[in-house]
């Protein structure tokens, strides 16, 4: 597999093709961690967790987006990812995230669907908010 030339980012979510162009390199959050994605990189199908996409274009800016979980496929230069939403990071409010986890950790769950429902929504939010202070 050649190492030269760029990688082709395609990020998609259920309502449009949020993003796709040529890229040097990106990290992203895996359901266990992060990865890094250089040219040349083996092909990978995996989890995606919550958190951050950065990606480096040829001109070498840095650009991120906040991801919420899904799927991200490597098959030769194109890094395909499908998530259930894409923001721009500095379109994330930080303000909006840090209510929503107030609000989350304010709340007792009875259940054992409301426990997951509540650890998965803490998670994301804590990512989100995350993003969103960097920018």
């Amino acid at each position: 597999m050649a190492a030269d030339g760029p990688l082709r980012l395609v990020v998609v979510t259920p309502e449009k093709t949020v993003l796709e162009q040529d890229v040097v390199s990106l990290r992203f959050a895996l359901y266990d961690g992060q990865i890094g994605i250089l040219p040349g990189r083996a092909p990978l199908l995996g989890r995606l967790g919550y958190g951050e996409l950065q990606y480096t274009d040829p001109s070498g800016n840095s650009h991120s987006y906040f991801i919420d979980g899904g799927f991200v496929q490597v098959n030769g230069p194109v890094v395909s990812i499908l998530t259930n939403q894409s923001i721009p990071a500095e379109k994330v409010d930080a303000d909006a995230a840090q209510s929503k986890l107030e609000e989350l950790n304010a709340s007792r769950p009875t259940t054992d669907e409301e426990f997951a429902s509540k650890d998965r929504d803490l998670l994301r939010t804590r990512q989100m908010l995350a993003v969103g202070k960097r920018f």
